[in-house]
């Protein structure tokens, strides 16, 4: 790898990979005039290992590369978590309409064309560095955002690893029904922060080891509209919020906030109101013993008879087998620690007889 050094301030961290010596030290010299920090590689798979180390502002790829081409490194940082968020540019003398489908299938978020402009090469950059900025600033509050939703989770020790586990149910129920990688984040997301409302909800109720009254349950049901309004606020999380809102309805009416029936409920909220139940069901508490994936399995199916949680998505969740879950939920406790407790809310299987309402509150 090849690092530029740049003037005494930076504007913003480029990486350039391009095979061509030149062509290096040309955007070296036109970016580290404008205040860019440039750092560069020769080959695809160096450059992919250094961005990986680096995480700069702006990624630049020639297209046609050794070891690795330009395609197949962007395709591999906008499938990576955490480099999907960098932008990149495809540098290219191939001017066909294919190369270009090729670069956006590949995830490019713009591109240039050889021999490249220094005054279109400033602009791109510094336009996509802007980008940067804006989205690292959404992250960053999402970020928080997630990390409210745990501190939510831990006021009671038994509800740890709650979320971890149905980011992973939700997820791996979402590859068996086929959604995209984009429906799959949403879902992921959408497990930490289903249950942020209930930051309104006082200790009292949250935490009561008892049945919750009428007139306590009314007060548990307004977090998911506490927890849609605070998604509300940011744009970013606008895809959340049906979750948030709706994980909670059942297909007969008979759940809350709204009373929502039947297709009036989004799939991402039927799919973790199933999840959100499986987990309570299948984790103990001093006073209640976790019951078995397949007793578990039994009461969606159930609950799908009664027409309140969907027969297909049921049925394809049970397929997914109870060693296959075991493992997941296993993985979650074991990036936690082994001193971690991983327990089951306080209203579940405890309050209320019926499932919808009893499990998951």
């Amino acid at each position: 790898m090849l690092i530029f050094e740049g003037p005494g301030f930076t504007t913003g961290h480029v990486f350039v990979a391009d095979d061509s010596e030149a062509v290096l030290g040309f955007m070296n010299r036109v970016l580290g005039r404008r205040g860019f920090q440039v750092a560069g590689a020769t080959d695809g798979a160096a450059a992919l290992a250094a961005i990986r180390d680096r995480s700069p502002d702006v990624v630049l790829l020639d297209v046609l590369m050794p070891r690795l081409d330009g395609y197949e490194v962007c395709r591999e940082l906008k499938a990576d978590r955490a480099t999907r968020l960098i932008p990149v540019v495809l540098v290219t003398g191939l001017q066909d309409r294919d190369s270009r489908i090729k670069g956006i299938e590949a995830g490019a978020d713009d591109f240039l064309t050889k021999p490249v402009d220094a005054h279109e090469l400033v602009a791109r950059v510094s336009s996509l560095i802007r980008l940067k900025r804006y989205t690292d600033a959404l992250d960053s509050a999402d970020s928080v955002m997630q990390s409210l939703a745990l501190t939510i989770e831990a006021r009671d020790p038994y509800t740890v690893g709650h979320c971890e586990r149905m980011a992973a149910y939700a997820t791996e129920l979402g590859r068996r029904l086929g959604y995209r990688r984009l429906d799959l984040v949403t879902l992921e997301y959408g497990a930490y922060l289903h249950d942020l409302g209930k930051i309104a909800i006082p200790d009292a109720i949250l935490l009561k080891p008892g049945p919750l009254t009428e007139q306590e349950f009314e007060v548990m049901k307004t977090h998911p509209i506490v927890g849609d309004r605070l998604c509300g606020e940011m744009h970013s999380l606008h895809p959340l919020r049906s979750i948030v809102r709706h994980h909670h309805e059942r297909l007969d009416g008979c759940g809350y906030p709204d009373g929502f029936r039947g297709d009036e409920i989004p799939a991402s909220a039927q799919i973790m109101g199933i999840v959100d139940v499986y987990d309570a069901l299948t984790t103990a508490r001093s006073y209640k013993r976790a019951r078995s994936p397949r007793e578990a399995f039994a009461e969606l199916e159930a609950e799908a008879r009664r027409g309140r949680m969907s027969p297909d998505l049921v049925a394809t969740f049970v397929s997914i087998g109870d060693e296959h879950l075991t493992r997941l939920a296993g993985r979650v406790s074991g990036a936690r620690g082994a001193g971690d407790v991983v327990q089951t809310p306080p209203w579940a299987g405890h309050r209320e007889t019926s499932v919808w309402r009893g499990v998951g509150a």
